[in-house]
């Protein structure tokens, strides 16, 4: 009886003490609600309020002044509605507070070739910092994750727009500016925050630049991260599913955001503008010529996922497999942008490395050129070189073989999904993984017979069309045209 008693007294107090949970829920979640409605009725408010009239399109690129390929679909993006909607009001959130808005877009035009209409307005944000790696030693994605709702926060509180693109990847803003906002979501994703890759190289323990040495060689962590990353994956699928527009720029990020947001549906792959109008438009490389160097052009971002050293390192094993007089003509050209002190930094590593493999004599660094000495440098070039592995698409890989290069990347992401072609009789370019790999590759481009070596920069530039600028931009307004309808109506 006593032990009756017992087992019912611990059915009540289990009872009770679920109710007072499912009770203390009820109340956060009514509180939570009456904030959002607060919150939603606040920023309706400042959207009437506002001075900017009309329909107002706003693009969350932090970044906007960095010069890669990420900003060149920005600005083709904004150069493709001002075509097709002149009366739109544009804005650029940017965190860019050393660069007016006429440097920058003078700056796009330099960078890009892409010239865009002086009606636009940049919101200066001044918090950008808490969306950058280096504030979060641990825990990187979820810090950079959260960083960016209160970067968005200030964004938000600067201007209420009716239209909302996030271009840089920020998943994290869209319920904010969604159920806060009221806006209409867009975004156009380069690449995951995370992708099924990326557990697969924790599970496997493999050292990379997002999976450092004493994590990988420690079972216990790598079960640790994860755990940690299955978890960061469903919350990123959770806030990347409020978009109501997605695009994408690869059959690869297609596959990993369908894989973790489910939306396929609204999904959209729009490849990313290159100039390849003009740069197909260039003089082939004439094999046949003697030449006085050989060079290999890099073009990338000076960030650690482009993985510059195994270019060096590739350079390294290139010099002990062809001839004395061969080595002496090979220059390896690193062209790239810097965004700031971190990736500055990099370059000087770099330049370091280059001494330390004694291959400084072959190396030549220019960084942030301008377009028209982009093209030059690619007329020089016989061969491109990429490295980064899982590469989202590879803009630079498609203008390479656009100016008639024979190009190197890795075996890996877009530029083996959807540009590069290896198969004989259809060959594009060529693809590698390993320094010896890549070495031996243009030790034998090198060596190839003049009317091969044609055969395969024909062969490249008629396959890069699918990529030109006009037909990203028409893409671009038929994945948007819905949000642009039901503001008219």
């Amino acid at each position: 009886m006593n032990i009756y008693s017992l087992l019912i007294s611990i059915i009540l107090i289990m009872n009770m003490a679920l109710i007072i949970i499912v009770c203390k829920l009820l109340f956060a979640l009514f509180i939570l609600s009456m904030l959002l409605i607060y919150w939603r009725r606040i920023y309706s408010k400042k959207r009437t309020n506002r001075k900017q009239k009309g329909i107002v399109v706003a693009f969350f690129h932090p970044y906007c002044n960095a010069g890669g390929g990420g900003e060149r679909v920005l600005w083709a993006a904004i150069k493709a509605i001002q075509s097709k909607y002149p009366n739109i009001h544009i804005v650029v959130y940017t965190g860019d507070l050393d660069a007016d808005p006429e440097q920058i877009l003078n700056r796009s035009q330099k960078s890009f070739n892409i010239k865009i209409q002086s009606n636009i307005q940049f919101i200066y944000l001044h918090k950008r910092k808490w969306v950058e790696a280096h504030m979060y030693p641990y825990f990187t994605l979820l810090g950079q994750s959260l960083g960016s709702i209160w970067l968005g926060m200030e964004a938000l509180n600067n201007l209420v727009p009716d239209i909302y693109i996030d271009t840089m990847g920020y998943a994290f803003t869209y319920p904010l500016f969604r159920y806060i906002g009221g806006c209409k979501i867009g975004s156009y994703t380069h690449y995951p925050t995370i992708s099924t890759d990326m557990l697969r190289h924790v599970y496997r323990r493999v050292i990379s630049h997002n999976n450092r040495r004493i994590i990988a060689r420690n079972p216990f962590l790598s079960a640790a991260k994860i755990a940690y990353y299955r978890l960061f994956a469903l919350l990123y699928g959770l806030a990347g599913r409020t978009a109501e527009i997605v695009m994408v720029n690869s059959s690869w990020t297609e596959e990993h955001i369908n894989a973790i947001w489910k939306c396929p549906l609204r999904t959209h792959r729009i490849y990313p503008p290159t100039d390849v109008q003009h740069l197909t438009s260039l003089p082939l490389f004439d094999d046949t010529k003697e030449h006085s160097q050989i060079r290999i052009v890099s073009i990338a971002q000076f960030r650690p996922e482009k993985n510059h050293p195994l270019m060096l390192r590739t350079m390294y094993e290139l010099r002990s497999i062809v001839k004395e007089e061969v080595w002496d003509k090979i220059r390896l050209v690193f062209i790239g942008s810097c965004r700031n002190s971190e990736d500055e930094v990099r370059v000087k590593d770099m330049q370091d490395l280059s001494k330390h493999f004694a291959l400084d004599e072959n190396v030549e660094f220019k960084l942030n050129i301008p377009y028209s000495e982009l093209v030059s440098e690619l007329q020089q070039a016989s061969i491109g070189l990429h490295t980064m592995w899982n590469e989202h698409f590879g803009i630079s890989i498609v203008e390479c073989m656009a100016a008639g290069l024979i190009m190197v990347a890795h075996a890996s992401g877009g530029p083996r999904a959807d540009i590069i072609e290896t198969q004989p009789g259809s060959q594009t370019g060529f693809l590698a993984e390993e320094a010896e790999e890549y070495a031996k590759i243009i030790a034998h481009i090198i060596n190839m017979y003049p009317e091969d070596k044609k055969t395969i920069r024909l062969a490249a530039r008629a396959s890069v069309n699918r990529f030109s600028s006009e037909l990203f931009e028409n893409e671009i307004l038929r994945a948007m045209e819905p949000f642009f309808r039901q503001k008219e109506e």
